[in-house]
């Protein structure tokens, strides 16, 4: 079955992307999986796989050896960072989480401060949890979402996958390719150098995308060479992660809803050559800068993004994360009937997040192919959602042991930042002759200038 799993999402997620694999494609090594009703060791291995794939058909290696360790995937999928002497930070808001309702469950993702501001707004301000939980209890589950959801929220009912299925929305995530593509028009693009030791070096890389799924696209392009950018809003903050996901990058600030910082934005993406962007579907489009804006300010650029609910739909403007995605799509159900559990039971880590950012990742490696070989640009989109539905196509997943991670398995040992000491994790991806390895430690969010140099 563990065999089967990976076949059947590596050979999707190759195929929808259009890349050409050798035989023998992949090593897998690695003992162990994590337990949950879907394959999603699995599933993390074959997300890798397809960027590494991407990655050889970019440098046209077809033949080079490509390894790709399973438990280090599984690992990577939840945590690669492990601070030392001091306390990681907590993962969640104290109020997010799962309620019952008068009818079934909800979730509840108040992480930002403008997202528990809304459920507030709805629910009213509560002393602890339990006080909260009594509040949700008077809601209809899809009353309460749509409620919050109106209030700019974020909430998601629990559904089954065949209540998903007959869902206005989940109708349309069905017919959605897992990667949208398109080519652009010619562009006067050097061709790349492509270094098998560095192959994205020189490559600017603009980064608009937070939390897990962009941010760890990015993350493997900074560790393949590329200079990569990240833009934040100003008093965007997200504690939780910035340490896992800003290596080999800059972070910097730019307000997109003033004059001033979408004059600085059309100077930085005219000398781009890749954006990554995680905005909804029509926020870019809405402050001026639409797919034909963005072409035309940078011709060739390679131009991926990410939306959580997908591009077409009722709610292909709702905001939307990795835990409300499972709740929504039925994951979190099935999951409540294999473990018995008699309540939501999500996947063990956050895997359409970071299956999706490594899909990103692939993306972009094919879009800068396109550019190389045939001198154009390159767009693609992908979303939460369309990568959930890939994963529940699949048998259910094992309960084997996954194999401790011991003190061989760091590397470096020691990793130093502005942030303190911390435990770095070998990537799972191992291509001959060209590591993936970061020239710079993680940084805070606004610690750098939004300028390239």
């Amino acid at each position: 079955m563990v065999k089967s799993s990976f076949s059947l999402l590596f050979g999707s997620m190759v195929r929808d992307l259009g890349l050409e694999i050798a035989q023998p494609s992949v090593a897998v090594t690695g003992k162990g999986e994590l337990s949950s009703r879907f394959p999603v060791t699995e599933f993390a291995t074959a997300s890798l796989a397809t960027a590494g794939c991407a990655l050889r058909a970019l440098l046209a290696r077809p033949d080079a050896p490509l390894y790709i360790d399973r438990r280090l995937a599984s690992y990577w999928f939840s945590s690669s960072h492990f601070p030392v002497n001091r306390a990681p930070a907590a993962l969640w808001d104290e109020f997010a989480g799962d309620y019952a309702t008068r009818d079934g469950w909800i979730r509840l993702h108040t992480n930002a401060p403008h997202h528990r501001q809304a459920m507030e707004s709805i629910l009213g301000v509560s002393k602890d949890k339990s006080a909260l939980a009594q509040r949700v209890t008077a809601w209809g589950k899809t009353e309460l979402e749509a409620a919050i959801v109106a209030a700019g929220g974020c909430a998601a009912a629990m559904l089954s996958h065949d209540e998903w299925l007959k869902h206005p929305h989940g109708k349309t995530v069905a017919a959605e390719p897992l990667f949208w593509q398109q080519r652009h028009a010619e562009a006067p693009r050097p061709a790349l150098a492509l270094p098998p030791a560095r192959p994205l070096a020189g490559l600017r890389v603009l980064d608009l995308t937070r939390i897990i799924a962009g941010p760890v696209a990015t993350r493997f392009l900074a560790g393949l060479g590329a200079q990569v950018l990240r833009l934040d809003p100003p008093e965007w903050e997200e504690p939780t992660l910035v340490e896992e996901v800003t290596l080999g990058k800059k972070c910097a600030r730019l307000d997109l809803r003033s004059a001033e910082g979408r004059e600085q934005f059309k100077a930085l993406l005219a000398d781009t050559d890749v954006l990554v962007h995680g905005y909804r579907a029509d926020a870019l489009e809405a402050l001026g800068f639409d797919a034909e804006t963005r072409q035309q300010l940078s011709p060739g650029l390679i131009d991926v993004s990410l939306n959580a609910w997908g591009w077409h739909g009722p709610w292909r403007n709702r905001r939307g994360f990795d835990s409300l995605v499972q709740m929504s799509s039925g994951i979190a159900d099935a999951g409540m009937h294999w473990k018995n559990t008699g309540r939501p039971h999500p996947l063990p880590v956050q895997a359409l997040d970071h299956a999706t950012g490594y899909l990103l990742a692939a993306a972009v490696l094919k879009g800068l192919q396109v550019r190389h070989e045939q001198r154009q640009g390159y767009s693609a989109r992908l979303s939460l959602a369309r990568t959930a539905a890939l994963l529940m196509s699949c048998p259910a997943g094992g309960q084997s042991a996954l194999a401790a991670i011991g003190p061989h398995d760091y590397q470096p040992t020691m990793e130093w930042s502005a942030f303190g000491l911390g435990n770095r994790l070998k990537f799972p991806l191992r291509l001959a002759g060209t590591p993936v390895i970061w020239g710079t430690p993680p940084a805070a969010l606004g610690s750098a200038k939004a300028a390239w140099g």
